[in-house]
């Protein structure tokens, strides 16, 4: 996945100001306690990063 597509996923699912500050101040226990801001930055992939914030904030399957 792209980080376009991370990005516009990310707003169309929370907003843009709850999609921006899920990003850099969320911490995802599943990423090593990473906020996805630092997953993607230390290179995980933006389509894992995606799937681990869906887990935890229920997001239906069927948007990831």
């Amino acid at each position: 996945m792209r980080l376009t597509e991370f990005r516009e996923l990310l707003v169309d699912e929370f907003g843009q100001m709850r999609g921006d500050s899920i990003l850099v101040d969320h911490v995802i226990t599943s990423l090593d306690g990473h906020t996805g801001a630092e997953a993607i930055e230390a290179g995980v992939d933006p389509r894992d990063v995606w799937r681990a914030l869906c887990r935890e904030f229920d997001v239906p399957r069927s948007r990831w």
